[in-house]
C-alpha cells in the first residue's frame, strides 16, 4: 500500500463511504467475464482482452453501444441487452459461491458500528445489485444503493456518486469512493470526493493511478481503521 496522506485528509473528515459492487464487495468480475465473452460471441464481436478490461465500470448499455458500434453488429440494442441481463441475472441466481471479498464485511461494520453511512454506486442493473446483496448477506449495511440505470451519465462521469452523495445529504469532499477499475476512480475524482483504488486481478489490468491510495486487500485498511479522519457526526439521509 503506497502512503498515506493522512495530514492532508483530516482537514476534511470521512462521513459517508461509495462502494463500487463488482470486484469491490464481491469479486464477481471474472463471471461476468465469461458471460460477456459468450455474449459478444453469440452476436458475432470480436472483442479482444484489451478492449473487454476497458469496459469494466461502466453501463452494460454504454458497453454494448460501443461494441455493436465498433464491431459493426446487425442486432438492436434492446436484442442484446435482452439477452446478456437473462444470462447474467440467471448465472449469479444459480452460482453456488457467490461470496463477500475477504474481510469486506468485517469494514463494512467499523464503519456502521461508527455511524458512517455506506452507499452501494454501481453501473450494474438494480436487480442484479439485489441478488447479489442478497446472496452476500452486505445489504443490511447500506444506507442508500444507486444503480447505473438511475443516472444519466454512467462511469466514468461523476453522476452516480454525486446522487448517492446526494441521497445521503453529504459533501463530495467528505465522502470516500472504493473502486476497482479506471472508469470508478475517474468517476470518483470527477466527483470531487477520495479514492482508494481497490487492485483486484479479476477485475483485469486496471489503470488506478488517479486513486489517493491503492491496496490490494482489505486487511490493509483494517491495521489502520483506527486512524482514518472519520467524523462522529450522523448524517441524516434525505427521505
Amino acid at each position: 500500500m503506497n502512503a498515506w496522506s493522512l495530514s492532508d485528509w483530516k482537514e476534511s473528515p470521512i462521513q459517508a463511504v461509495l462502494f463500487d459492487m463488482d470486484g469491490v464487495l464481491v469479486d464477481s468480475e471474472p463471471i461476468y467475464f465469461e458471460i460477456e465473452r459468450s455474449s459478444f460471441l453469440h452476436f458475432g464481436a470480436s472483442v479482444d482482452e484489451e478492449e473487454h478490461h476497458g469496459y469494466v465500470g461502466i453501463t452494460l448499455e454504454t458497453m454494448w453501444r460501443r461494441v455493436l458500434d465498433k464491431h459493426r453488429i446487425h442486432a438492436g440494442l434492446e436484442q442484446v441487452l435482452s439477452h446478456h441481463k437473462e444470462m447474467v441475472l440467471t448465472a449469479l441466481a444459480r452460482h453456488e459461491r457467490l461470496e463477500a471479498m475477504p474481510d469486506v464485511e468485517c469494514l463494512l461494520r467499523y464503519f456502521q458500528e461508527r455511524q458512517v453511512p455506506l452507499a452501494v454506486a454501481s453501473s450494474s442493473p438494480r436487480a442484479l445489485i439485489e441478488i447479489i446483496m442478497e446472496r452476500t448477506g452486505l445489504g443490511k449495511y447500506f444506507d442508500v444503493v444507486v444503480s447505473g440505470e438511475e443516472v444519466d451519465r454512467g462511469k466514468p462521469a461523476p453522476d452516480i456518486f454525486l446522487r448517492a452523495a446526494g441521497l445521503l445529504n453529504a459533501e463530495p469532499a467528505s465522502c470516500l469512493v472504493i473502486e476497482d477499475s479506471r472508469n470508478g476512480v475517474q468517476a470518483a475524482k470527477s466527483a470531487g470526493m477520495r479514492c482508494i483504488g481497490f487492485r483486484n486481478p479479476g477485475s483485469g489490468n486496471q489503470d488506478l493511478a488517479m486513486a489517493d491510495v491503492l491496496i490490494t486487500a482489505y486487511g490493509e485498511l483494517l491495521d489502520i481503521r483506527h486512524t482514518l479522519p472519520i467524523s462522529p457526526l450522523v448524517l441524516e439521509k434525505k427521505a
